[in-house]
Order: C-alpha cells, then sequence, then structure tokens
C-alpha cells in the first residue's frame, strides 16, 4: 500500500476581507481521484483548496485556502508519502498588498499590482527523494508541447494533460506524457473512471517501482 498525496481544487488570493482571484476548479478530478486511490487500496492524502465535492472519508483530509498554504501543509506532508498527484489549480497570482477594508467604487479605473504565487509541485520536487510526483496541465494552445515544459520545469515523472472544458464537467478528456514526451494514455468519459484509469496507469508505471 501507498501513501499517496492528493492536491485539489482551486485556491484563493484575497483582494479584500470580501473580494479574492481564483480560478474555475471544482475539484471534481480530485475527489474521483482520492476515492479512485482509495479503492485500489493506497492511502489517500488530500490537500483541498475551497471547493463543495465530497472526499472519500477514509482520506486524510486537510483544507486550505491560499497557495501559500497550500505549499506549507504539502511540504509538511509530502516527506510522509510515497508519491504525489497534483490535480490542484492553484492560483498563480496574488495582489502585493491587501487592504484591510472593503475597496469601494470611486467611478474610476482600479490598478492592482500582482505578483505570482510560489509553484507549488516544483517547491516539492526540490525535497523529493524516493517519491514519483505526477502533475496536471490544464491548457488552450501548443497543449502538448507546454505540458512537457511544464512536467520538465516542475520535475514530474508524468503530466495529465486536459483542456478548459473539464472545468466543472461531469466528463474529462485526458492524455498522459512520460518525461520523453511519449503518450502513455489516453482516456476519456466520466471523470470517476478517467480517475480510475490513471491510478491504474500510475500503479503500472510507478507505484510499483517503489
Amino acid at each position: 500500500m501507498s501513501r499517496i498525496l492528493i492536491t485539489s481544487g482551486p485556491t484563493r488570493q484575497y483582494v479584500d476581507p470580501v473580494r479574492y482571484l481564483t480560478n474555475a476548479s471544482s475539484g471534481q478530478m480530485g475527489a474521483a481521484l482520492a476515492t479512485a486511490v482509495e479503492r485500489a487500496g493506497h492511502e489517500p492524502v488530500v490537500v483541498s483548496g475551497p471547493v463543495d465535492v465530497e472526499y472519500p472519508d477514509a482520506a486524510e483530509l486537510t483544507r486550505v485556502v491560499s497557495t501559500e498554504e497550500m505549499l506549507e501543509r504539502c511540504l509538511e506532508l509530502f516527506p510522509t508519502c510515497d508519491g504525489l498527484i497534483a490535480a490542484a489549480a492553484p492560483c498563480d497570482y496574488r495582489p502585493v498588498e491587501v487592504s484591510a477594508r472593503k475597496i469601494r467604487k470611486t467611478g474610476g479605473p482600479l490598478v492592482l499590482e500582482l505578483i505570482e504565487t510560489p509553484d507549488v509541485v516544483a517547491r516539492l520536487a526540490q525535497i523529493r527523494q524516493r517519491q514519483w510526483m505526477v502533475g496536471f496541465a490544464l491548457e488552450t494552445e501548443d497543449q502538448r508541447m507546454r505540458a512537457m515544459q511544464k512536467l520538465e520545469r516542475k520535475s514530474c515523472d508524468l503530466i495529465v494533460l486536459n483542456g478548459p472544458t473539464a472545468i466543472h464537467a461531469a466528463d474529462t478528456s485526458v492524455e498522459v506524457l512520460d518525461r520523453r514526451g511519449t503518450l502513455a494514455g489516453s482516456f476519456t468519459g466520466p471523470k470517476p473512471r478517467v480517475a480510475e484509469q490513471l491510478i491504474e496507469l500510475i500503479d503500472e508505471r510507478l507505484i510499483e517501482r517503489v
């Protein structure tokens, strides 16, 4: 049995006490992966941003809000795990300054200065020892090229490529690429079934080598 860290859902970067930057990730795939991991006889360890999905009762679940919180918790958990499935879509930017009060309308433009948030998967790659890593890439153009760039930048063993049509949808279509850029798998259908196929592939390609 392997202990598998799964990141899931979006994160939020607050602009003021009531407004935030985020993305449209629903957490559906993260929840489906956690269920598939459990059914495959492994131990799911989930770090989730704010979502309305249900995770399996057997999962060790931590809920976070910001990208920084997700990174902090993952840095604590990753050394205790055998591998990572990074299905979350952390917010890539945060405001340089967060207003302590609600920002009021002035009738004019509002300018926000944004900086990048930390890259959760890349940071985990820096502390990895024996662990394997599977990343996700949601791309709108030059999909395979950009997915491979992400795989290399984040030092993943596999990258799961999908598109924006999967967001908040019951079904999805994914391609899985390995470090050589070879297509390791292609799956289409309901997210729970695709999650099961992904775990079967990960089991075959990565888990049995640990």
